[in-house]
């Protein structure tokens, strides 16, 4: 099967150690993944702010980077969203299939335990466009539960949105910051260590809140809990 990664801009310019969790975990699976250097954004973020037509250079130039995949991976719900559910509304041409990584991991693969080593409370935020968008279920749990060490505890209200929203949380932030607050009232509920979701996006927004409240609830996406072994575990690294 040839495999590529579909970073996403937010994650190779922000998170660059979830894409390379995402490379190392399926090696580990035994299969090669390709990064095709030409790839850009989705063009998600023109798409919901109105800028449609700038948006459609984009999904060309996706169709043209991807052509060819048996399958494309991506450790992001919301831009796997996009490029499903938006390009062909943009252009009328079916784009590459694109999975995110969890759908890919049971889905495609059919497998949940992935040899991950993780003993940490970890707790698990859905987020909206994987909850309702991809409706990719208890996929990420599933996942989760086969973490050898992990102790995976309940979040409570799973399913509220955080309060990102991308460019929502920068044009109605009293809003957003009243979301933020109850969904991290809900983690310090949960008492877990690590907070995990599919989008680093809204792990940046949670993530930043406990930091500023100084809670000690560290963030970390899927990718890179199931990526980690034991040997990381001793050398610090996770």
């Amino acid at each position: 099967m040839r495999i590529a990664l579909f970073i996403t801009c937010f994650n190779d310019t922000l998170f660059p150690g979830t894409g390379r969790a995402v490379v190392r975990l399926l090696e580990r699976l035994g299969h090669t993944v390709e990064f095709p250097a030409g790839q850009t954004c989705c063009g998600q973020m023109h798409f919901n702010t109105g800028y449609r037509p700038e948006a459609v250079p984009m999904v060309h130039r996706f169709a043209e980077v991807f052509a060819g995949y048996d399958a494309v991976v991506s450790p992001s719900a919301s831009c796997t969203g996009m490029v499903r559910d938006n390009h062909a509304v943009l252009t009328g041409v079916e784009p590459p299939r694109v999975h995110e990584l969890s759908e890919f991991l049971v889905d495609v693969l059919g497998v949940t335990d992935v040899g991950a080593y993780f003993p940490h409370r970890v707790t698990y935020h859905p987020t909206c466009h994987s909850l309702r968008m991809l409706r990719v279920g208890d996929k990420p749990l599933q996942l989760l539960r086969a973490v050898k060490g992990i102790e995976l505890v309940e979040l409570p209200e799973a399913d509220s949105c955080c309060g990102f929203g991308g460019t929502f949380a920068l044009k109605n932030p009293d809003v957003s910051t009243a979301m933020l607050a109850d969904k991290m009232h809900c983690v310090a509920d949960s008492g877990a260590e690590v907070l995990s979701a599919a989008d680093n996006s809204c792990l940046m927004h949670i993530g930043g809140g406990m930091s500023r409240l100084r809670m000690g609830v560290r963030t970390l996406h899927l990718a890179e809990i199931l990526a980690a072994t034991e040997s990381d575990t001793e050398g610090g690294t996770v």
